[in-house]
């Protein structure tokens, strides 16, 4: 794949971006890089789009401050417009996943005029992931964990990295997320996106996130131990457009690894 190294603000952004037409940005999460949409970019570059796929800062082969505050959603956002300007594109249809469906929302709410379609996997609007009640909270128990700084690290890898491999449940992936997080810094930074965005101390602001103005498609995977569908389902009340949610059954919280086939066929419908 066409490999692009951009600079901001003095930070290196590694970007995968194939194809021509109407330009796709691919936002991954947690612990991934751009390389979770190998599986996406052949397919869309093959129904004539342009598939973007940026590794965020903290993580692949971009580079990883060590400020914490370097994480916040604000300086993400300000890291995907200034990739986009770079690579000279307006507007864009944006897929995100985990963390990057949480930007991708953000994008959507405080850029609408950056973005033409929204698809947002696993993930839902960040005012109903808050209000999703007690089931959620009780999912998201790590984010707790990962406030702990050196601790979290120590302890995720120790034995080799048996609490994070018992965590993401075994799944095959962990062949390329243990190797990535083992160079230098970069579990930490990996962590820094919690650390910024997910403390306790969060849930004490009375913060709201505009409703998207964007055609919006929710995907959800009925094996995801980290997410509720409420919290999906919910994210219906802050779309002022379009809204169309497809439940995936079957595959674990990285369903375009597990079942790429039907997500290549639901985005690309959503997409066309």
């Amino acid at each position: 794949m066409s490999e692009k190294q951009i600079e901001l603000s003095g930070l290196n952004f590694h970007v995968l971006d194939e194809g021509s037409g109407q330009p796709v940005l691919l936002l991954h999460g947690f612990p991934d890089s751009a390389d979770l949409w190998r599986n996406q970019i052949p397919a869309l570059v093959d129904a004539g789009f342009r598939a973007i796929a940026p590794d965020l800062r903290g993580f692949g082969r971009s580079s990883k401050p060590k400020e914490i505050s370097s994480y916040s959603f604000q300086v993400l956002l300000s890291d995907i417009i200034g990739i986009l300007d770079a690579l000279q594109i307006e507007r864009v249809h944006v897929v995100g996943h985990d963390w990057g469906a949480a930007l991708a929302w953000f994008l959507a709410a405080f850029r609408p005029d950056r973005v033409m379609n929204l698809a947002v996997m696993s993930v839902g609007h960040l005012n109903s992931f808050r209000s999703a009640g007690l089931e959620q909270r009780e999912k998201s128990w790590y984010t707790l964990l990962f406030q702990f700084e050196e601790i979290a690290e120590q302890l995720l890898m120790k034995n080799d990295w048996q609490f994070f491999r018992d965590l993401v449940r075994h799944h095959s992936e962990l062949e390329r997320w243990i190797p990535a997080m083992e160079k230098p810094d970069a579990l930490s930074a990996a962590l820094s996106i919690y650390r910024a965005n997910a403390h306790p101390q969060k849930l004490l602001e009375e913060s709201s996130v505009p409703a998207v103005k964007s055609p919006t498609l929710g995907i959800w995977s009925s094996g995801d131990f980290y997410l509720t569908e409420a919290q999906m389902l919910g994210s219906n009340a802050f779309v002022d457009a379009a809204w169309k949610y497809v439940r995936v059954e079957g595959a674990s919280h990285w369903m375009q690894l597990d079942r790429p086939e039907v997500i290549n066929q639901i985005l690309l419908k959503f997409l066309r």
